[in-house]
């Protein structure tokens, strides 16, 4: 008895903070995980397709689709004439987001109708049957041509202002001016878009979708349908990753099923081929930023001033908060005396870009990196000790005040300057730096670089109202655990750091913790499991019902065995009831007799945030992340192609939550922002045709692209500041741009061709062909 008992306070005592594996992970390595797609198909299963535009601008003069409906197999073809409720499944209500376009077409690949059959292939042939006639007109592909076009913008801009840059950039001792183009990328998730709708009785529906946000798939559905919420019902177990592009995008799939099963009265699912999947949903946002910079001799910044134009596409989608948040980390962790920091969201005829990991703000940081290596290039100065200079807080002799973001929020928990002194020992940053200088000068052909790029990252939708989230807690009488919440799992470990979190709370072990599908029937008016909040919000909700439930176990025992109630303590493996130990399944069978209530709901809202856009002004994140990453790298000068050959990673997540899910997080972000900035590139033609719109074309990275030497620490003792779930913090999403060490190790390799004299000004994503237009440009300037 001894024994198991020590067992089980092992076990439970080692919940939270353990290494434990993700609740998926053998059924994802067996192939047994269910997805949509597995799901056994319901009696009368349909198939929808989705018939798309073979222009990028225009209006559509006719459109028939009498071919479509006479092919094999074909049940119904529906058209916006088909909608009961509204045809819009706009994101932010502005109304521009039609499910199927009636006249005006604003980008390729728009959506026109949905072909229903009886196979997937029946409706995917039938649906490139439609004869459509179009008054083309010239798409605006671009930044340069939408600013040429007279800058149409889909949301209303955003300006952060501090100080006076006006006056601040005519005193500086020096100042430059520069421009940077930043590229986008799809999300490439394994998993593509795709939506089961089953119909029931009367006006109910229920939707099996792949999607981040249930709730809003929800509404879209109802909306379209023109039915109440309540009659609604979206589920998902598991995604096949989301990386954002399942927040918003999710939607149309969904609303045609339940529209396709609605009309037929038979259960429908819509999943597109991967071709068409990346033709039709949006993708990051590529940015070009122009900056003006004000600073002296010692490379200290005195003022910037910035505007980040965006691709947004043909509807505002989440481009709004999207630029938003790229201003938000135009700073990334230096202080700007002076700044002021404008939005560009620029309509374009190509598709609508949304959310994706970090969500503008990768983007924002890019800016800012490039701020710091044109100083360090026209001063002299080495990258990491400009940046070093430049951090909030500063450095001795650097003044008082350093603390205040552009939006005006006080950093409070810096130590952005700890976490790259600590790498920059850990990895013997100084030294490799010196040796890679002497290799260079010996070796005329293959050029190294190295570069320390820190990040800091905000915590928080700074959507306010999104910062809440709720959970639904069940307790059996044989103390096993029903776990339900509003947060979905892509992949990111979300299920299991929740459980995590449950089990602790009531001292039982992680198996007795059932993990349930993500349901609006169970858990309703949820946020997205975006904005890296998913355990911060989520645990909190789950702990808040366990709270709940554990306040009632202890009024009951505190009167079942007249105790007090501060005689009452939930242990690892049991309760503590005054001299007693009593198991949790023995208490919570007793509670049962007793009619005590074993079920709770919970709420989490964050507190201290709060945003005015108007003022650009406020407190919109609860606390930020920090980590820095060190990467080396080996270019070829005569072809432009390189390897990475180590990276070196110090990652803030302040008290773990389970350093194993933490570690795959970092290294995955990493490897998908390492992506972005060097491989993955999208490309249009001059017909606004999407020419990467498969592996064959766009390259994402594979197992041979990763560093050859990878080095991945947590920073230890250093919990969250803020009240976090056990002081954890957020990792979903600052991980991605701990990468941009990757471009600018590959800048700092093609500046050795110039004797370090002339900043590369390296583009991204810096492809070969980048990097070696760069070399070449490097060689010529420094010949001059």
């Amino acid at each position: 008895m001894a024994d198991a008992r020590r067992r089980l306070d092992k076990e439970a005592s080692a919940v939270v903070g353990a290494p434990r594996i993700h609740d998926s992970a053998a059924r994802h390595v067996a192939g047994e995980a269910v997805y949509i797609d597995d799901i056994a198909a319901p009696e009368g299963l349909l198939h929808a397709y989705l018939g798309l535009s073979r222009i990028a601008h225009g209006r559509l003069v006719s459109l028939d689709l009498a071919p479509v409906l006479a092919a094999p197999g074909v049940v119904a073809v529906l058209t916006a004439a088909d909608i009961p409720g509204v045809n819009d499944i706009s994101s932010t209500h502005r109304h521009d987001e039609p499910v199927f376009a009636t006249q005006t077409i604003l980008h390729h690949g728009q959506p026109l109708f949905a072909v229903v059959a009886q196979t997937r292939q029946a409706a995917r042939e039938a649906a490139a049957l439609a004869l459509a006639v179009y008054d083309e007109a010239p798409p605006v592909l671009d930044v340069a041509a939408a600013r040429a076009a007279g800058g149409t913008l889909v949301t209303d801009p955003l300006k952060l202002e501090r100080g006076d840059v006006a006056a601040a950039l005519a005193e500086s001792p020096r100042r430059l001016k520069g421009s940077m183009t930043i590229g986008g990328q799809d999300h490439f998730y394994l998993e593509s878009q795709i939506a089961l709708a089953i119909p029931g009785e009367e006006e109910d529906m229920q939707v099996f979708s792949s999607t981040q946000h249930p709730s809003e798939v929800q509404h879209m559905v109802a909306q379209v349908l023109g039915v109440a919420s309540h009659a609604v019902t979206v589920e998902v177990r598991r995604m096949g990753g989301g990386f954002g592009g399942k927040e918003t995008q999710s939607n149309l799939f969904a609303c045609v099923a339940a529209l396709a099963a609605r009309k037929l009265k038979r259960p429908v699912k819509l999943r597109p081929d991967r071709d068409d999947d990346m033709i039709v949903t949006g993708k990051r946002h590529d940015f070009v930023v122009d900056y003006e910079i004000g600073f002296d001799d010692e490379g200290r910044i005195h003022a910037v001033d910035a505007v980040y134009a965006a691709r947004c596409g043909w509807n505002a989608d989440l481009s709004g908060p999207v630029t938003d948040r790229a201003l938000f980390h135009m700073d990334n962790c230096y202080f700007y005396p002076a700044v002021r920091a404008r939005s560009e969201p620029l309509l374009t005829h190509t598709v609508s870009n949304t959310a994706f990991r970090g969500f503008g703000g990768p983007q924002g940081m890019v800016g800012a990196e490039r701020f710091i290596e044109e100083v360090a290039f026209a001063t002299g100065l080495d990258p990491l000790e400009v940046r070093r200079r430049n951090l909030y807080g500063g450095t001795p002799g650097a003044g008082p005040g350093r603390d205040l973001t552009p939006y005006h929020q006080t950093v409070t928990d810096n130590i952005a300057g700890e976490v790259i002194a600590r790498l920059e020992r850990s990895c013997d940053y100084r030294a490799r730096q010196a040796a890679i200088r002497e290799a260079n000068a010996r070796s005329p052909v293959v050029k190294r670089g190295i570069a320390l790029t820190p990040v800091k990252f905000g915590i928080s939708f700074t959507a306010t109202w999104y910062n809440q989230a709720g959970a639904l807690v069940h307790v059996y009488t044989d103390g096993s655990v029903m776990l339900n919440h509003g947060g979905t799992e892509m992949g990111q470990g979300l299920y299991v750091k929740v459980a995590q979190v449950v089990a602790q709370a009531f001292g039982i072990g992680l198996d007795l913790v059932k993990i349930t599908a993500t349901t609006t029937g169970k858990v309703p008016n949820t946020s997205a499991t975006a904005a890296s909040s998913g355990s911060d919000l989520n645990g909190m909700a789950a702990l808040d019902a366990c709270e709940t439930i554990k306040a009632r176990l202890t009024d009951f025992a505190a009167r079942h065995w007249q105790e007090s109630p501060e005689a009452i303590v939930f242990r690892p493996g049991f309760v503590q009831v005054g001299a007693r130990e009593i198991a949790f399944a023995d208490l919570v069978k007793a509670a049962y007799m007793g009619r005590v209530q074993l079920s709770a709901t919970g709420f989490y809202a964050t507190p201290k945030i709060h945003w005015d856009r108007k003022a650009g002004r406020g407190q919109p994140f609860y606390y930020f992340a920090y980590g820095a990453a060190a990467a080396e790298v080996a270019v070829d000068t005569l072809t432009g192609e390189y390897k990475v050959e180590r990276v070196d990673i110090l990652h803030d997540c302040g008290t773990s939550l389970n350093p194993a899910i933490d570690k795959g997080q970092i290294e995955g972000g990493f490897i998908q922002g390492m992506g972005w900035l060097t491989t993955e590139e999208l490309v249009w033609d001059a017909k606004g045709v999407l020419k990467t719109h498969a592996p064959s074309t766009y390259k994402i990275p594979v197992a041979s692209d990763r560093p050859r030497i990878f080095n991945v620490a947590l920073l230890e003792n250093a919990p969250n500041r803020e009240a976090t779930i056990h002081r954890s913090k957020a990792v979903g999403e600052p991980p991605l741009m701990l990468a941009i060490s990757v471009l600018h190790a590959l800048s700092d390799a093609v500046a050795s061709v110039g004797g370090h004299r002339v900043c590369p000004r390296l583009d991204a994503p810096a492809t070969p062909e980048r990097v070696l237009a760069a070399v070449e440009r490097v060689r010529a300037e420094a010949g001059r």
